[in-house]
């Protein structure tokens, strides 16, 4: 993984110079800073500007990462996607990280976790989906400012009950990770894949890929593994993709392997999809009010005044349920929300 690698896939002359590459990677907001780091680490001049922005990004990952180790010591809760990745990577070179994605043991560790963040950090927004019915699992995404969120993207953190979430339709959702580290991150990048037409992989992903390839991968346990996650279609079609632009390494003969897994896998999605009543339905929560943290709650409580007026309270917030995440409730079962939430604090 190096800078002639990163002028392949961001489609740029060598000849044209580090300019022109970082012009290019400009146009992925993911992409400015990793190129930024390759430069430096290859000597390129460059200003005070670059080399500040640099430094946030860096700062960034550093926060993150800091975010990630206590949170898995105090409440158990663990990184997966985008930071482990971010290991696979030659020293001296930046994987950004849009957000931190964590993967809590349960829902107590889960709102633990939530509760430190809202207690530790500027917190402005606080996101809940509840996926599936009984039983159901949660996921929480928290926001705050950057130092300076005119330049800089917010901090996001997104924990959940479930490690993978499935597509809702033929591809289930899998609470637990339990594979080596490198084969956990092949399956976070399959998963990604799922849920209609996959994009063409951009280059960040094929530099995710670049990096585990230069892992040791046992091709037959590796596949059977991503069968058992029902991801080798989104798998084959990744290495397929990633082939044609990154040395895949010992990830060819995985690819390899997972051919005889492909049809036994679509066949089974199409058996599942067919059955419309398996479909598992997706709860996003508007925001009613944000609530005085609810210390001694363990978990969120579900309550249903009236038929449309779901209610999930947390320790933190109290939401109304929608079916799609930019819903927006008529006025008058909002109304009917907040009074049930009235009703309901005078009888605590």
């Amino acid at each position: 993984m190096n800078t002639p690698m990163l002028y392949r896939l961001l489609d740029a002359d060598p000849a044209a110079g580090p300019a022109e590459l970082l012009h290019r990677a400009r146009a992925d907001r993911h992409l400015p800073h990793l190129v930024l780091s390759a430069l430096v680490r290859d000597g390129v001049r460059m200003g005070e500007p670059a080399r500040a922005e640099l430094d946030r990004a860096r700062g960034r990952v550093a926060h993150y990462t800091r975010l990630a180790a206590g949170l898995a010591r105090s409440t158990g809760v663990r990184a997966i996607r985008g930071l482990p990745l971010a290991g696979y990577y030659p020293d001296g070179l930046l994987r950004p990280l849009e957000s931190l994605d964590l993967v809590a043991p349960d829902e107590a560790a889960l709102w633990q976790a939530v509760i430190r963040l809202v207690t530790d950090h500027p917190v402005e927004q606080i996101d809940v989906c509840l996926l599936g019915e009984r039983p159901h699992h949660t996921a929480v995404t928290v926001q705050w400012p950057a130092e300076d969120p005119l330049v800089d993207p917010w901090y996001r953190v997104h924990l959940s009950t479930a490690a993978l979430p499935g597509d809702g339709r033929g591809v289930p959702v899998r609470p637990y990770l339990a594979a080596d580290d490198h084969v956990e991150c092949l399956i976070a990048l399959a998963e990604s894949r799922l849920g209609g037409p996959a994009p063409v992989p951009g280059p960040l992903t094929l530099l995710d890929v670049a990096g585990l390839a230069r892992r040791p991968f046992e091709p037959a346990e590796t596949a059977a593994v991503l069968a058992a996650y029902r991801l080798a279609p989104e798998a084959a079609a990744l290495l397929d993709h990633a082939a044609e632009h990154v040395p895949l390494g010992p990830l060819a003969a995985v690819r390899a392997a997972l051919a005889p897994e492909l049809a036994a896998e679509h066949r089974r999605r199409g058996e599942a999809t067919a059955v419309t009543a398996r479909c598992v339905p997706t709860r996003h929560g508007a925001l009613l009010r944000r609530t005085v943290i609810r210390h001694t709650w363990g978990e969120a409580r579900l309550l249903a005044p009236a038929p449309d007026t779901p209610l999930l309270l947390t320790p933190v917030a109290d939401y109304l349920l929608t079916p799609a995440p930019d819903a927006v409730a008529a006025p008058a079962t909002r109304t009917a929300a907040l009074d049930a939430l009235h009703r309901w604090d005078a009888l605590c």
